[in-house]
C-alpha cells in the first residue's frame, strides 16, 4: 500500500480523497494555488505545497509543477480527482515517466476514450450502438453541412477532446451551422487546447443514463449499475439519481454488459463511467462517451451499493484485486444528489463569488454533504463555483425525495447566492416526483415556473383591479352620503308651506333641513 498520495486537485473532491487516504492510513499531500492558500483541503492535509498563481493554467493544470511537488514530498502516487488533469493522457504518461503511480486508467486507454471520435470507434468495435454521426473530427464547414444534411436537423456539435457542455452547440437549421461551428471550436480550444469538433444527430427527448464500471489489473471488470443524469442545465448535470426512476433490471443488465464490453476493448483499469442516451419510448440506447475518471456524482452509487469507490481506486492502483465480484453488487434503496453551486438562480445563474459568512449544512439519517468549504471561506472567481454535493438515501425513491426536501430546507448559506432555492422548487415539481425525466427537463421546468409566475401576476392584477373597483365604489358611496347630509333646499319656506297645506306632516327627519 502507498505511504503518501498527492492529490492533484482542490475543493470537495480533494477533501473526499484526503478522507479516503486517512481511512487507509495513507498520508495525504495537497497542492494549492495562491488563491487557495487557506482552502479547506489545504488545512486538512498533512503537507501542502503552492504550485502557482490563481489561474488554473498556471497552477492546477501545470503538469511540471505538480510532478515536482510529488517528488519533493516523496509521494508514491497521484490521485487526479475529477476535472483539471484527471482525463489528460499526457499527465498520466508524465506521472508514469516520473516513476510514480497514476491512480486511474493507463495513458493509452485515456488516449482512446478521451477523444470522443476515437471513443465512438471503440464502441463500434465493441458492438455497442452509437448516436448517428461522424467518427472523425469535421474537416471543414462544407463537411459539416453535408453530414448535417444527410442526418437531418437538428444536429449537435461536440468537442472531440472534452465534455461538461463546453464546445457543444445544438443546431436547428443550416443557417445556424457556420456561427455555431465557429463558437464551438473557439470554446473547445479554450477549454481543452483542442478545437476538433464532431457532429451527431440529436436524439429527441432522451434520458442521459450512465453506467459505473470498475476494473482491476487482474482482468476483472464489473459494473455497479446506472445513474440517471438527465436533469442538466447548459449540458451540465445538476441532479443525479441511482438507480434511474425507470428501475428496469433487464435494461440495467443490457447497458451494464455494453459498458463492460467497451472497457475490455481498451483494457481499462480503475473507475470509469460509460454514458448513454436512452430513448424513453423505445428503450433503445446509444453510446455517448466515456469518462476515464471518478465522476462528480459517484456518491449516489456509493449510497446504493455500499462500496467506497475512492478506496477501491487506491487499492486497484496499488495492484490489489477488486474487493467485489459482479454477483456481489446489489442495489438497495434510492439516492439523489444535488450539486450546490455559488450561483444566483434569479440572475441567469451567474456565479456568485465572495465570502461565505454563514453555513449550516443539513444532517440526520440518510444525508451526506460532500463539501469543500466552511463558514469564513472565500468562493474564488477562478474556479468552478460548486461548493458542495448534497446526497441523500432512502429505502424508496419517494422517501429519498422527502429526505432531500428536508435537507434542502435545512441547508443555509450566507454571504453568497446559491442554487439551493432552485433545487427546493425542483424536488416539489410534479414531473420530477413522477420520474418523467429527460435532458429537456430544466427547460420545461423553467417554462412551468414562468407560466406560474405570469399566472400569479395576472391573479394579482385581477385582484388589484377588483380591489380598486370596490374601493372606488366605497369612496363614491361615502361621497354620496356626505352630499346628502350637507344638502339644503334653496327655498325651505315654500317646502314647509306645501307640507302644511296637504295636511300631512312632512317634516324632514333630519335636523339638517331646518333653517339655521
Amino acid at each position: 500500500m502507498f505511504r503518501k498520495i498527492l492529490i492533484a486537485n482542490r475543493g470537495e473532491i480533494a477533501v473526499r480523497v484526503i478522507r479516503a487516504c486517512r481511512d487507509l492510513g495513507i498520508t495525504p499531500v495537497a497542492v494549492f494555488s495562491e488563491a487557495d492558500a487557506d482552502a479547506l483541503h489545504v488545512r486538512m492535509s498533512d503537507e501542502a505545497y503552492c504550485i502557482g498563481p490563481p489561474p488554473s493554467a498556471q497552477s492546477y493544470l501545470n503538469i511540471d509543477a505538480i510532478i515536482a511537488v510529488a517528488k519533493k514530498s516523496n509521494a508514491d502516487a497521484i490521485h487526479p480527482g475529477y476535472g483539471f488533469l484527471a482525463e489528460n493522457s499526457e499527465f498520466a504518461g508524465a506521472v508514469k515517466a516520473a516513476g510514480l503511480i497514476f491512480i486511474g486508467p493507463t495513458p493509452e486507454a485515456m488516449e482512446v476514450m478521451g477523444s470522443k471520435t476515437s471513443a465512438r470507434r471503440a464502441a463500434i468495435a465493441a458492438g455497442v450502438p452509437i448516436v448517428p454521426g461522424t467518427t472523425e473530427p469535421l474537416k471543414s464547414l462544407a463537411a459539416a453541412r453535408d453530414t448535417a444534411a444527410q442526418l437531418g436537423y437538428p444536429v449537435m456539435l461536440k468537442a472531440a477532446a472534452g465534455g461538461g457542455g463546453k464546445g457543444m452547440r445544438q443546431v436547428e437549421a443550416e443557417s445556424e451551422l457556420h456561427s455555431a461551428l465557429e463558437t464551438a471550436k473557439s470554446e473547445a480550444d479554450a477549454a481543452f487546447g483542442n478545437n476538433d469538433i464532431y457532429l451527431e444527430k440529436v436524439v429527441e427527448r432522451p434520458r442521459h443514463i450512465e453506467i459505473q464500471i470498475f476494473a482491476d489489473t487482474h482482468g476483472h471488470v464489473v459494473h455497479l449499475g446506472e445513474r440517471e443524469c438527465s436533469i442538466q442545465r447548459r449540458h451540465q448535470k445538476v441532479i443525479e439519481e441511482c438507480p434511474s426512476p425507470i428501475n428496469d433490471p433487464e435494461l440495467r443488465l443490457r447497458m451494464g454488459e455494453a459498458a463492460i464490453r467497451i472497457a475490455r476493448t481498451v483494457s481499462y483499469v480503475g473507475a470509469g463511467t460509460v454514458e448513454f442516451l436512452l430513448s424513453d419510448v423505445s428503450r433503445e440506447f446509444y453510446f455517448l462517451e466515456m469518462n476515464t475518471r471518478l465522476q462528480v456524482e459517484h456518491p449516489v452509487t456509493e449510497l446504493v451499493t455500499g462500496f467506497d469507490l475512492v478506496r477501491e481506486q487506491i487499492n486497484v492502483a496499488a495492484g490489489s484485486v477488486l474487493s467485489f465480484k459482479q454477483e456481489d453488487v446489489g442495489w438497495h434503496g434510492a439516492a439523489i444528489e444535488c450539486r450546490v453551486y455559488a450561483e444566483d438562480p434569479e440572475n441567469r445563474f451567474f456565479p456568485s463569488p465572495g465570502k461565505i459568512t454563514f453555513l449550516r449544512a443539513p444532517s440526520g439519517p440518510g444525508i451526506r454533504d460532500d463539501s469543500g468549504v466552511v463558514a469564513g471561506d472565500e468562493v474564488s472567481i477562478y474556479y468552478d463555483p460548486m461548493i458542495s454535493k448534497l446526497a441523500v438515501w432512502g429505502s424508496t425513491r419517494a422517501e429519498a425525495i422527502d429526505r432531500m426536501r428536508r435537507a434542502l430546507d435545512e441547508y443555509a448559506v450566507g454571504g453568497i447566492k446559491t442554487t439551493l432555492p432552485f433545487f427546493r422548487e425542483i424536488v416539489r415539481d410534479e414531473e420530477f416526483i413522477a420520474g418523467h425525466l429527460d435532458t429537456g427537463f430544466i427547460s420545461r421546468f423553467n417554462e412551468r415556473r414562468y407560466r406560474t409566475a405570469r399566472g400569479s401576476e395576472r391573479v394579482n392584477q385581477e385582484t388589484s383591479r377588483d380591489i380598486a373597483i370596490i374601493a372606488a365604489g366605497l369612496a363614491y358611496a361615502r361621497a354620496q352620503r356626505k352630499a346628502s347630509r350637507d344638502y339644503e333646499p334653496r327655498d325651505q319656506s315654500k317646502w314647509k308651506l306645501a307640507a302644511r297645506s296637504s295636511g300631512v306632516n312632512r317634516e324632514p327627519r333630519r335636523r339638517v333641513f331646518e333653517r339655521r
